[in-house]
């Protein structure tokens, strides 16, 4: 279980050349003074002198963030764009970039009214629709989120809107129908990186309606089609909860660095009994150590704060206060695993069942919360 919010990253890339939790780099000191210990790409341009070179740039710095899960590229886009950032009359293919930024920082809420900007705008933006209807899928609210997806079909993007509707059917507990609709679009895309990607929305639904041998064929198509990180720590986390620990490690293996990467890798060592392990665990710490030592904002970071505490360092009570922050940000199946588990493992009962209550009244439906499901219909 992970955020889609990058997932939907990429098609944002896709659909714009058509129309249109990351990893903290680790301080490095060189042994002499002339090594060189990284080279990052050159800078396009400081300040664009327009809005259309400000937007290329900006786009290529987010791309180039996603694919190596280093943030500090999306503080190139936000410079690219910085003339017009935040400015009520910035066209709107550079306020749709703002806000991808935004929700790529997990910077939820400001990427949602940055949106609407946008949209009222120009209302037949379909990248616009897609974001906003992924950011109210995050949020759990499917209703808006459908609302949003019938904007990308009615603005031309038909690919993209039924896969944005048959997932928001899948969250709701409607699985044979997203099969059933997830299936026929892979038989309609002779391109692999589409088809690779509807193939991991495939996967995704089939886990939520405990289909996972299906989830791990569906993943492993996926996966054949195109290499996507996005997809890796997917099937990473079925392997995990499958008990196939070094499984989970070879399809990490190619990677980059990110948080979750390193989580998973270090999860997987101690179940297979590496003390690897511990060194990987040290390196998170010290991740979250720098960002809180540059005055940075932890929260958003507190989904790998507290499968850190979970998983690795043994803290429920930590994990849960690390959870409950997360679940204020997004309201993804892994967010309410964490909620549930680490408030369950914590013995904080009246938190607990809150939580429970919360997830019911979300419509979310999910084989593996479904104990808990169960339970807080009592």
């Amino acid at each position: 279980m992970k955020s889609s919010v990058h997932r939907y990253l990429v098609l944002g890339v896709a659909l714009w050349s058509c129309a249109l939790l990351a990893a903290v780099p680790k301080d490095l000191r060189p042994s002499v003074d002339t090594e060189v210990i990284e080279k990052l790409p050159a800078r396009v341009s400081a300040a664009p002198a327009t809005p259309q070179a400000a937007a290329e740039a900006a786009r290529r710095w987010i791309t180039l963030s996603r694919e190596t899960s280093d943030p500090r590229y999306l503080g190139r886009a936000q410079g690219a764009m910085a003339r017009w950032w935040n400015q009520p009359d910035a066209p709107s293919d550079l306020m749709v970039l703002q806000a991808t930024v935004e929700q790529s920082r997990h910077e939820f809420s400001a990427a949602r009214a940055t949106l609407q900007r946008a949209l009222q705008a120009n209302p037949a933006h379909t990248q616009g629709w897609l974001t906003l209807a992924t950011l109210e899928r995050v949020a759990a609210r499917y209703s808006a989120s459908e609302s949003a997806c019938r904007n990308v079909a009615r603005y031309g993007a038909a690919l993209y809107a039924t896969a944005c509707l048959l997932e928001n059917k899948s969250l709701q507990g409607q699985h044979d129908a997203a099969r059933k609709g997830f299936t026929a679009l892979t038989l309609q895309l002779d391109d692999s990186p589409n088809r690779a990607w509807v193939l991991s929305l495939l996967a995704e639904s089939e886990e939520r309606a405990g289909r996972d041998d299906a989830a791990d064929a569906a993943y492993r198509r996926s996966l054949a089609d195109a290499t996507d990180g996005y997809t890796a720590l997917a099937y990473a986390d079925l392997l995990l909860r499958r008990s196939r620990a070094e499984a989970a490690i070879e399809v990490l293996k190619n990677q980059p660095e990110s948080d979750g990467v390193l989580l998973r890798r270090a999860y997987a060592l101690r179940l297979i009994g590496d003390a690897g392990w511990k060194g990987l665990t040290s390196d998170l710490q010290g991740r979250y150590a720098a960002i809180a030592a540059r005055g940075e904002e932890l929260d958003t970071h507190a989904r790998e704060r507290a499968l850190l505490a979970l998983w690795l360092q043994g803290d429920p009570s930590d994990a849960w206060r690390a959870a409950q922050a997360n679940l204020a940000l997004q309201k993804e199946p892994l967010d309410w695993w964490l909620a549930l588990q680490t408030s369950e493992q914590a013995g904080d009962a009246s938190a607990h069942q809150a939580v429970r209550q919360a997830l019911l009244q979300s419509g979310l439906k999910d084989a593996r919360l479904a104990r808990w499901q169960i339970e807080g219909a009592r």
